[in-house]
């Protein structure tokens, strides 16, 4: 079970989780929906074709992004987070703010997603007495440098270990299980060895939380594939069936439709085969 505000997920399938970026420089979209109007449309065609839960995101969190101030950060969510209260997905809010979080969560957020796992000073404490969702990722670094460099003597076990010290941490502020997702952190201050080798370790990482997989059109994709951005659309959606059959529980995408597409199709001809 997952407890999402609003909404408790049973988790018999994978859940997909469609990106609203609401930023002038996301990798992936480069401000395409930075207008809350365009956000919002946008939201609702993702809801349309699919998605479970939408991920709303007022600053980037790409290599090199520069930060966002707290009123910057509000300007840009709080709108579409409005505009989309009642479209019928669950709704995330992307942020490492704890005042973002306060006013999301006031504003009807379901979900906060937060890349620092809540170790900002009153990240817990403002989410501690709500029944929304959280998502607690891995990063080494910060945003600007996490790629610079990244280093890790054995990645699973210290990613790992990491995830586990944060889950302990909500628990004892008083979070419940049931509302405690993990995130390895797919590119955030990893080498395309570490991504790959927490990709195989997916299975061990679900034991201690459910997992949230994002690796939709991401740099290691490109890496493997040699495409660019815009050329990644069969490799995410092979990366998500890959994560969803290692046990990912909910599937970051920024192509919602075919991501759906894809799971519908697996989940048909796997239970196929399996009953002959």
């Amino acid at each position: 079970m997952f407890r999402c505000g609003r909404t408790l997920f049973t988790l018999d399938r994978p859940l997909v989780m469609g990106i609203v970026n609401v930023t002038p420089d996301s990798f992936s979209d480069g401000g395409r929906f930075f207008s809350p109007q365009y956000a919002i449309e946008h939201g609702l065609s993702l809801r349309a074709a699919g998605a479970d839960i939408l991920d709303i995101g007022g600053e980037s969190t790409r290599p090199g992004a520069a930060a966002v101030s707290v009123a910057a950060e509000l300007d840009r969510v709080l709108p579409v987070l409005e505009g989309l209260l009642n479209c019928g997905a669950a709704l995330s809010v992307d942020t490492m703010k704890p005042e973002v979080m306060r006013a999301a969560l006031a504003a009807g957020a379901d979900m906060i997603n937060d890349v620092r796992a809540l170790q900002t000073p009153g990240a817990l404490e403002a989410v501690a007495n709500s029944d929304c969702g959280l998502c607690l990722m891995h990063m080494q670094g910060e945003p600007r440098g996490m790629q610079s460099d990244p280093r890790y003597a054995e990645v699973v076990a210290e990613v790992k270990a990491y995830l586990q010290a944060r889950v302990e941490a909500a628990l004892q502020a008083g979070v419940s299980r049931e509302r405690l997702l993990i995130d390895p952190g797919f590119g955030f201050g990893k080498t395309l060895e570490h991504n790959i080798a927490l990709f195989k370790a997916m299975p061990e990482l679900a034991q201690i939380a459910p997992v949230l997989a994002g690796v939709s059109r991401k740099s290691m994709l490109g890496l493997i594939t040699g495409r660019p951005v815009e050329g990644r659309l069969a490799a995410s959606i092979a990366a998500a069936l890959l994560a969803a059959g290692r046990g990912a529980a909910i599937l970051r995408v920024h192509d919602v439709g075919d991501t759906v597409d894809a799971l519908k199709i697996m989940a048909a001809l796997s239970a196929s085969v399996s009953t002959q």
